[in-house]
């Protein structure tokens, strides 16, 4: 008998937002159901609500027909539901092995920790996803790719019988994108129901069956995958045709003289690097992963040490022992783990924004409130920011909404940036609002900002970039203007060895 997962009726609602309203489908066993929508669609706020993080406020679950309830995750995860979420679910101080098996350490006949049974157990199943890991190294000393796939088979140790995964192929490479496809088609086969939520389109049609489009917390439409198009789902997500998303993009057509020079730059993960980027510029890096940019990214903001080289700005050349050197100098980072480097998730917009500027606020011993409230009042109209108030978490922002109180801090007046480096803008974020955050790029340029753009999406790099500079291990291989890139030729140099 073919499983079942149904939603009746839930509803959600937090002060002044309602996340979930009304919201009901059904998912079968044997098929991978896609979660479709916009930031701040409902579509996590239901997930959580599945693995009992959180509570509905109306409606109900039923698995096979019969409603359940879940107080707690660990009710859920014993009814067999496991859900990968973007934020990583993992210990860093403990090891692979220990990660995938939280709640069934194998013990002796003694009641001792069994190491090596452990260690075999983990063994077997790093093997099936065919990955180079220690299952003794530590989860900490993983990159994030890594991390990633060891939450994916911390879920596939559990047996579960309904698996939801929330965005999983952001940091992955497309080698460990297809073995997570060919677990998931394997899992299919063995009958169990799959959520999938993603805002890329090309991997919803490549792995799923069926989709379901939430918008604003509501249910829209359902749809078979092969009976779809790209075009029909972007208009139930947004409820109109934005049509291309790069098409008449209004962008700076008066790039000014260079603001910016790396000279054979090195750094323990650099082994030279050299550009140069003009104001009003954007410039794409290109790259595999594993290839220097974030590595360039942290070491133009002081988050990595300089071990060699120069970086020369406005003609001087600069030393940045840390990103407070940086930031009085006006560059400005918008990380790629925005919710680990970028935000302090338990805390304001309002703090969020005003944080690396709040001493520029005081009026002697106390920050000025008036002040406060007109910069922050400002990032939050400049980028049409979803929140009933400045006060609001931004853990309970949408991942859109989030990458644009980071913007709204490093845009502000008070903020003079003169470099706005942005690595990954638009991981985890919807169509729609990527539309939005091309735009706002193209602005930034427009008022003479010069922009260091990051991104695995190659579309986004070729589209948005002037000049596009590629990377591999630590090394700048090639140049291209924006008319001559093409994704082959951004690849070809990409993956080309320079000594």
């Amino acid at each position: 008998m073919t499983k079942t997962l149904e939603f009746r009726g839930i509803g959600k609602s937090y002060p002044g937002v309602r996340a979930l309203d009304n919201v009901s489908f059904k998912a079968e066993g044997g098929k991978v159901l896609a979660l479709l929508g916009e930031n701040g669609a409902g579509k996590s706020t239901l997930l959580k609500i599945m693995s009992g993080d959180q509570r509905a406020d109306e409606g109900e679950i039923l698995i096979d027909g019969e409603p359940v309830f879940f107080p707690d995750p660990q009710a859920a995860i014993a009814a067999g539901i496991s859900v990968i979420y973007q934020e990583r679910q993992l210990i860093p101080s403990m090891s692979v092995m220990e990660n995938i098996f939280p709640d069934n350490l194998p013990r002796t006949k003694f009641g001792l920790f069994d190491r090596n049974k452990l260690y075999q157990k983990a063994k077997k199943i790093i093997e099936t996803f065919g990955l180079p890991i220690d299952p003794a190294e530590q989860v900490g000393r993983l990159n994030v790719a890594y991390q990633q796939m060891v939450e994916i088979m911390k879920a596939y140790a559990r047996n579960a019988e309904i698996i939801a995964f929330d965005e999983p192929t952001a940091p992955l490479t497309d080698t460990e994108i297809e073995i997570l496809f060919n677990l998931i088609r394997k899992l299919k086969a063995e009958g169990k129901i799959i959520l999938y939520v993603s805002h890329r389109l090309a991997e919803i049609f490549q792995i799923t069956d069926e989709i379901v489009v939430l918008k604003d917390g509501k249910f829209v439409k359902s749809f078979k995958t092969e009976d779809t198009n790209e075009a029909e789902l972007i208009k139930a997500m947004v409820g109109r045709d934005i049509g291309d998303t790069y098409a008449n993009l209004s962008r700076n057509e008066n790039i000014g003289e260079v603001i910016l020079e790396v000279k054979h730059l090195k750094t323990p993960y650099l082994l030279d690097v050299s550009f140069e980027v003009r104001k009003g510029e954007i410039v794409g890096l290109a790259g595999l992963v594993g290839s220097g940019r974030t590595e360039v990214a942290r070491a133009l903001f002081g988050a990595d040490p300089v071990t060699g080289g120069e970086i020369i700005l406005e003609g001087k050349s600069v030393v940045f022992k840390s990103p407070r050197d940086a930031i009085e100098h006006g560059i400005a980072l918008c990380p790629e783990d925005r919710k680990e480097q970028g935000l302090v998730m338990l805390h304001s917009i309002r703090n969020n924004v005003i944080m690396p500027f709040v001493d520029k606020l005081r009026k002697k011993l106390f920050v000025s409130e008036e002040k406060t409230k007109e910069v922050v009042a400002d990032a939050i109209a400049k980028y049409s920011i979803k929140t009933p108030t400045a006060e609001k978490v931004v853990s309970e922002l949408s991942g859109g909404n989030q990458q644009k109180v980071i913007l709204g801090r490093w845009t502000s007046e008070m903020m003079k940036t003169k470099i706005l480096i942005l690595d990954e803008p638009t991981k985890g974020i919807d169509v729609g609002t990527k539309r939005e955050i091309y735009q706002t790029i193209c602005d930034l340029a427009k008022q003479g900002i010069a922009v260091i753009l990051i991104s695995s999406e190659l579309p986004e790099v070729i589209n948005l970039s002037d000049r596009i500079i590629t990377m591999n291990n630590g090394r700048v291989t090639g140049v291209l203007a924006r008319e001559e890139a093409t994704e082959e030729k951004v690849l070809s140099l990409a993956m080309r060895e320079v000594s």
